[in-house]
């Protein structure tokens, strides 16, 4: 099977927030660089950050400060941020917002003083999160997407990146096999620089609130090629996922922005848990601590007959909800549930990866030539992310590794791909088509069911090694599944891939998950239910060694704030 070939100075694999942030500044910085995009789906309409509803974590105002917000970042996090990265992120941030609205164009809500509006998010000791109602994403998306259309950087659409391609040493990454999924031609991508953006997505739960093309590809992709990923078991779930059985919306979310508003959840008895829970924030904790409570009171027996809990918003009054939650409410009717007027039922639901490859402040990985950012990468979170830090992750660091990766590019050449290499990945996407075998279907089904149960909210020893065995039999199915039809449009073919790379994650994060004795932030253990700064205030790499997942350990390295 033959593949076209590209030269670009720099490949970004992924048009979210992060990507098409690299994208401009790496052409603001030097718009002779050769710049390509690549995009699993359409340009500025797939990946998450279209679907934030919530908004923007940044320090603008007077009485708040950066130190306050890195502060509230690195306690929301465990302590087990990296520290540097965080820091960045909070001090990037206004510098970042400014450039959102003056370069780029996009009109945040503002205050009846003229400054930009900024509402109340959970884990928070200020009011910082900048928006645009509940549909921030789509204003920064749509105006990203613009100014990347002006500038004219050209972009493979409906593309997906199959397997990062190396150096012979395997030390550097020097381009991608990609997938056009469309007519199933593929693109072999020379490369000075390459940027995972693709928005990994813990799309292997069988509740999820991820875009649905998201897979784990750029984790998966990465660790093929010997990258170094950290705190894999750091999976965030959101509190409030819409319960609608049946339903493609089940798990699409309801966002931070109610709770900070003042909203209430309530279980199945009409008790108002979180005062159990968290007495003095109440439904305004944190993500992980929320979750985790409404998740204990379904499995108690005191949720719903749908297996949920109830928020409720109604007191805060229609109008204001009609107002403040255009998008939410819309969402909400479209499943017959009012929520102006009404409780709507919701669940914890997967939502976030805190874990990724392991990046520097300019989103420099181990391998020569392999840039990350966004919810690819990992550190800047910790334990646990805090509402509206991600878009603002996204934007921060797409900026940043785009300025990084248009200076390094300067002095790099490209480098021939190995044919063999491209031969061998050919094969392995290839090998799934016209032959006899079950279909990959239902086996996402039973990854959903694996991971959810033994790999989520709650876990322990037996369980975790439990699934980790079963997601090895699943890998072995999934190696044997038979795909009818051609190369072109076989959305069959896609999902085998995308099961590929979803089961490698799971893998990982079980593997990290069991390692971690201890609970913290997302990760909670009821055979190790404290926090263990003493042994676990350590980072979790993982890499690949061989055929097998080789796990190390590093202390976190605490450079500006120490735990109580």
């Amino acid at each position: 099977m033959t593949a076209q070939t590209i030269s670009t100075d720099i490949l970004i694999l992924g048009t979210g927030g992060a990507g098409l942030m690299a994208a401009l500044h790496a052409h603001w910085r030097d718009p002779q660089q050769n710049i390509l995009l690549v995009s699993k789906g359409m340009l500025g309409k797939s990946g998450c950050t279209r679907m934030v509803q919530g908004g923007y974590n940044v320090a603008l105002n007077p009485k708040d400060s950066v130190e306050a917000h890195f502060e509230d970042t690195v306690k929301g996090g465990g302590y087990l941020n990296d520290q540097d990265l965080a820091w960045h992120l909070v001090q990037d941030a206004p510098k970042v917002v400014r450039e959102l609205e003056n370069r780029i164009g996009c009109l945040f809500d503002r205050a009846a003083d003229g400054q930009i509006h900024q509402k109340a998010f959970a884990g928070q000791s200020f009011d910082r999160t900048v928006h645009v109602g509940d549909l921030t994403g789509i204003e920064i998306m749509s105006r990203l997407r613009d100014q990347v259309m002006a500038a004219g950087i050209p972009c493979l659409q409906y593309t997906r990146g199959l397997e990062l391609l190396t150096s012979p040493d395997g030390k550097r990454v020097i381009g991608a096999l990609l997938l056009d999924i469309q007519s199933g031609e593929y693109v072999v991508v020379k490369a000075k620089a390459t940027i995972l953006c693709t928005g990994a997505g813990p799309l292997m739960y069988q509740r999820a609130a991820c875009a649905q093309e998201k897979s784990s590809d750029g984790p998966a992709m990465a660790y093929r090629a010997g990258a170094h990923l950290m705190d894999m078991e750091m999976v965030q779930f959101h509190p409030t996922g819409l319960v609608v059985p049946g339903s493609r919306l089940n798990g699409a979310l309801l966002e931070e922005g109610l709770r900070g508003a003042g909203a209430h959840l309530f279980n199945g008895k009409g008790e108002r848990y979180m005062e159990r829970y968290d007495p003095e924030k109440k439904e305004r904790s944190t993500r992980d601590r929320v979750s985790r409570a409404g998740y204990m009171e379904i499995m108690a027996g005191r949720g719903t007959e749908n297996g949920a809990v109830f928020i409720d918003v109604t007191h805060l009054g229609a109008e204001f909800v009609e107002k403040n939650f255009v998008g939410m409410r819309d969402r909400c009717l479209r499943i017959g549930y009012d929520l102006a007027r009404e409780r709507v039922e919701v669940c914890p639901t997967a939502h976030f990866n805190m874990c990724g490859v392991s990046i520097n402040r300019d989103g420099i990985t181990n391998l020569t030539g392999l840039y990350a950012a966004g919810e690819d990468s990992s550190g800047v979170h910790g334990a646990n992310r805090l509402g509206g830090n991600g878009v603002a992750e996204s934007t921060v660091y797409g900026a940043r590794v785009g300025d990084a990766v248009s200076d390094w590019v300067k002095e790099s050449d490209l480098v021939e791909p190995q044919r063999d290499q491209v031969a061998h990945a050919i094969a392995e996407a290839e090998k799934f088509l016209c032959r006899k075998g079950e279909s990959p279907w239902p086996l996402r089904d039973a990854l959903g069911k694996t991971t959810w149960e033994k790999v989520g909210i709650v876990r322990n020893c037996p369980d975790l090694t439990q699934a980790i065995e079963e997601i090895r039999v699943l890998s072995e199915r999934n190696e044997n599944v038979g795909v009818p039809g051609n190369r072109e449009f076989n959305l069959t073919w896609q999902q085998c891939l995308d099961m590929r790379n979803m089961l490698l994650a799971s893998e990982l994060v079980a593997r990290s998950a069991l390692a971690r004795e201890e609970s913290r932030g997302a990760h909670f253990r009821t055979d190790f239910e404290k926090i263990d700064n003493v042994n676990w205030l350590k980072n979790i790499y993982i890499a690949r060694d061989g055929n097998a997942p080789k796990l190390w350990t590093e202390p976190v390295k605490l450079t500006k704030l120490q735990p109580q």
